[in-house]
């Protein structure tokens, strides 16, 4: 059997399955598998297919009624036909990445094959029996609805915490008062490295036996100066680890300043990093560049260029050895903010920010490469020198454009140049304009067509990311296709439809 696949992780919180089974009104058992209370739900996904593995991500919790059951190998079966079925069957959902499997009882089946359960318990696949009174379509609509509550405590949290970080850092004991500020919101133990490795302040709740020891020596990791033989090298922005039951994790400060934030915590939160990442960025303008030299350095690469100095030849000074990444970025919420923005730069290893009205720009050393972040769009251009800024600027926002369109957390881009970097955009919006223009009057229909053109035309997974019911997905298909007064399924006319909705 080949090894569980990693899911593709969504942008909102994942579900904890004993929240699902804790819902009264659907009425779930588990009666077979692990009742591990870290199992994560991601998304739920129906299938009556005898081998549904070519249709999961990874993460699901996969609902079949049992259709695909051969009779013989029914819940009266216990012959060795049922056993090898159910077998193969959870064998397959386990190497899929399959979070956990509901079978839902009536109307083909009274009671959960026997050799099922066994098979689940072997394979250690959490087996969920749904009564006959709770529908597919309400398990799913409650695991979203379970999800927006987390994104939405999760958002209030680190709202909460970025007012209480920047309050503490306008006192007159600005370091301490972040560090203690910061120990508190994640339940934490926080402590503050200064370029030598000595830790110079801490807060929070005294650790555990060697986490102090562990935690400096991952600030090695972050810190540039601490290369073989104090070779100057590029470093990560941030870094983690573990020491037993305590996470811990580094973030540098700055830049190449050589100051490091440690934080132990006994559990990581999904928002901690944000939080985290907002102190960083709060103690290094606390801390101060003028350690290292490199605010100075900046300040006088700014002056050149306003003097009428070539980006070449202040590029220098910048520090990172000549090629760059432009990163653009917008929040999944609302607008930039100045701390929002910051934060997304200490993410990435880079204090060169422009906040623009409503995207922010990073100018990104090449060897560090940029990850997706959460609660971010970022598309990022292709590595340039100097004179190849204001190029990569525009294959960074291009980029942008993709991932919003196509809904991902990131979009780099690609040697290839796609079809809508070969028309310019004021001509594509106005053909999209003029194409859409039968749907203008409905926002749920073109909102439909979109997600059913994203997802390969299934009406349930449509159906189910919408919270609508098949039917309602059909109908309004239908009415797209009458309005537009086109065929749906010429894969030409998908392709034509798929680039406008892109540029609307």
């Amino acid at each position: 059997m080949s090894e569980p696949t990693a899911p593709s992780v969504p942008p909102t919180p994942p579900v904890p399955l004993s929240a699902l089974l804790a819902r009264e009104d659907l009425g779930l058992r588990q009666i077979a598998g692990p009742t591990a209370p870290d199992t994560a739900i991601h998304w739920v996904h129906t299938s009556e297919m005898a081998d549904p593995y070519p249709y999961l991500l990874g993460g699901e919790l996969l609902l079949t009624a049992g259709v695909h059951v051969p009779e013989a190998a029914g819940a009266d079966g216990g012959a060795l036909c049922s056993g090898e079925y159910f077998e193969d069957y959870v064998s397959r959902i386990v190497a899929a990445g399959g979070a956990a499997l509901g079978f839902g009882l009536a109307p083909v089946h009274d009671t959960v094959p026997r050799a099922l359960v066994a098979a689940c318990e072997a394979y250690g696949l959490p087996l969920l029996e749904v009564p006959p009174r709770t529908t597919f379509s309400g398990v799913a609509r409650a695991v979203w609805q379970l999800m927006a509550q987390a994104r939405l405590a999760e958002l209030r949290r680190v709202t909460e915490a970025q007012q209480s970080l920047a309050a503490a850092a306008s006192r007159p004991d600005p370091v301490p008062s972040v560090l203690r500020q910061l120990a508190q919101r994640l339940a934490a133990h926080a402590l503050l490295y200064a370029p030598d490795g000595t830790a110079i302040a801490s807060a929070g709740r005294a650790p555990v036996p060697g986490t102090q020891e562990a935690l400096r020596k991952l600030t090695a990791v972050v810190r540039p100066d601490t290369g073989p033989e104090n070779t100057p090298r590029d470093a990560p922005a941030s870094a983690t680890d573990s020491l037993g039951d305590t996470q811990l994790a580094a973030y540098a400060l700055g830049g190449s300043s050589g100051f490091v934030l440690g934080v132990a915590t006994r559990r990581r939160e999904p928002a901690d990093h944000t939080i985290a990442s907002v102190a960083a960025v709060l103690l290094s303008l606390l801390t101060g560049e003028h350690q290292s030299g490199a605010g100075a350095a900046r300040s006088s690469a700014l002056v050149r260029l306003l003097l009428g100095a070539a980006p070449a030849e202040v590029a220098g000074l910048l520090g990172s050895g000549g090629r760059w990444l432009v990163v653009h970025a917008r929040p999944e919420n609302g607008i930039p903010d100045p701390v929002g923005a910051a934060a997304l730069g200490a993410a990435l290893g880079s204090p060169l920010i422009d906040l623009g009205r409503d995207v922010v720009r990073v100018l990104v050393p090449a060897g560090r490469e940029p990850a997706a972040q959460p609660g971010w769009t970022l598309g990022v251009g292709a590595p340039a020198e100097p004179d190849g800024w204001p190029s990569a600027d525009a294959q960074a926002a291009r980029a942008l454009a993709r991932a919003r369109a196509t809904r991902a957390p990131l979009v780099r881009h690609g040697a290839r140049p796609g079809l809508s970097e070969l028309v310019p955009r004021p001509d594509a919006e106005e053909h999209a304009r003029a194409l859409l223009a039968p749907l203008a009057a409905g926002p749920a229909l073109t909102e439909t067509l979109r997600t059913w053109l994203s997802l390969h035309g299934s009406w349930d997974r449509t159906a189910v990311a919408l919270d609508v019911h098949r039917n309602t997905v059909r109908q309004r298909i239908t009415r797209c296709a009458a309005l537009l007064d086109t065929d749906l399924d010429d894969p030409d006319v998908r392709m034509e439809l798929w680039f406008a909705l892109r540029h609307h």
